[in-house]
């Protein structure tokens, strides 16, 4: 029998020791390594060796020189032995069943295998090692398990960290940044999200006939599934808008698309507008918050011509229409930044941003862009964001 506090500290060592190491393609191999060299001896385990699902089978991946003429190279998912350990995770043998041979003689109950299963999404591996005599079953299985569940939970925690890195590169990619230029004005735009992606989105669009097209919009909730609902989004606007399809039919074909999918974020808030070069502006408002024209001392809101996308199988949501004159301001906005909350509950509001915006109204658009997200900011007292926050200003100058 182990000394349970010497046991306990070394499982700990080589629990730590899973999840620090850095992960590649001898990751396996060196904790298999790392559990001989830390509890073998007193478990009396050793000759680890890795087989890696392939079809049908298991193959031989990893095995000490010694091993390599005794110990088998391929095994039937569907043998008895196999079959064992994948149901019972860990499992440890009346006799070794991972040699070449049937194992002549009676069964030694002090000779003999333990393996133990590990996964990730995409594979299973199973851990084989021999017991030589001496050996205890309480100690030996304890020990196994603890490794056993470490090593899924780095192998999970790893392949879902890959994922939302391949989210942020995609949203990355699809969000434009910096601001494209368009001659006669000043264009500013930044998202900034609550989770490592989010569900905010903003795009432009250079057409022939008109300055420019450009929209935001806000998927429910935020995360992973938000993101993937932004990467829709805008994909489907620019396919649509390729095609010169216009502006409503887009927006009802999107909302289409949109509201047959199945993600757990199903709707999405979206204005899109297309500017053309003497400043008249049309565009269409499917539920998100009212965007502001500031000329002068004077606001206009441009409110919602239509439900939100993909909540119904279709929508109602008109065209509607504004000139925005040399000098107009044009400031959009998520809820993010609206419903920003001090400690006493109030939110930042519409009256938030126009105090900022009246405060800086001969400045660039970028300079207003970071002055209503930096006031936002403080009006939170600088704490985490509880919702993915965006803003755009478009400036005309000419």
């Amino acid at each position: 029998m182990i000394e349970p506090k010497t046991f306990y500290r070394k499982l700990d060592i080589l629990q730590n020791k899973i999840g620090i190491e850095k992960q590649g393609k001898d990751y396996l191999f060196l904790i298999a390594k790392e559990l001989e060299s830390t509890l073998g001896e007193e478990l009396k385990l050793l000759n680890g060796c890795i087989y890696e699902k392939v079809d049908d089978e298991f193959v031989l991946i990893s095995a000490p020189p010694q091993m390599e003429n005794s110990i088998k190279k391929r095994l039937d998912c569907k043998n008895p032995d196999i079959q064992a350990v994948l149901k019972n995770h860990t499992y440890i043998f009346e006799k070794p069943v991972f040699v070449n041979g049937e194992g002549d003689g009676e069964p030694d109950e002090y000779k003999t295998n333990a393996a133990f299963v590990v996964n990730n999404p995409l594979n299973t591996w199973i851990f084989s090692f021999e017991l030589m005599g001496g050996w205890v079953r309480e100690e030996v299985n304890l020990c196994l398990n603890a490794v056993r569940t470490a090593l899924n939970f780095r192998l999970a925690s790893e392949s879902v960290k890959g994922e939302f890195e391949q989210a942020v590169q995609i949203q990355q990619s699809l969000l434009p940044e910096p601001a494209p230029e368009f001659y006669g004005y000043q264009i500013a735009s930044k998202s900034w999200q609550a989770d490592l992606v989010g569900g905010d989105l903003y795009d432009y669009y250079d057409f022939e006939d008109v300055a420019f097209g450009f929209c935001i919009g806000d998927a429910s909730g935020h995360g992973l599934s938000a993101a993937l609902m932004v990467r829709d989004v805008i994909t489907g606007l620019r396919m649509g808008l390729e095609k010169q399809m216009k502006m409503i039919h887009t927006l009802k074909k999107l909302n289409s698309v949109i509201y047959r999918s199945v993600y757990s974020t199903k709707f999405i808030s979206l204005f899109y507008a297309e500017m053309e070069n003497n400043g008249n502006l049309f565009y269409a408002n499917a539920g998100h918050p009212a965007p502001t024209l500031f000329i002068g001392d004077e606001t206009f809101k441009l409110e919602p011509t239509g439900m939100i996308i993909g909540a119904f199988p279709q929508i109602d949501i008109t065209r509607s229409f504004i000139n925005v004159p040399i000098g107009g301001i044009l400031v959009l906005y998520t809820d993010g930044i609206l419903e920003r909350k001090n400690i006493e509950s109030k939110m930042f509001g519409y009256e938030g941003v126009y105090d900022v915006v009246r405060n800086n109204i001969d400045k660039d658009a970028n300079t207003i862009m970071m002055a209503i997200y930096d006031a936002a900011n403080a009006f939170g007292n600088y704490k985490k964001w509880e919702d993915d926050a965006t803003v755009v200003i478009i400036k005309r100058e000419k």
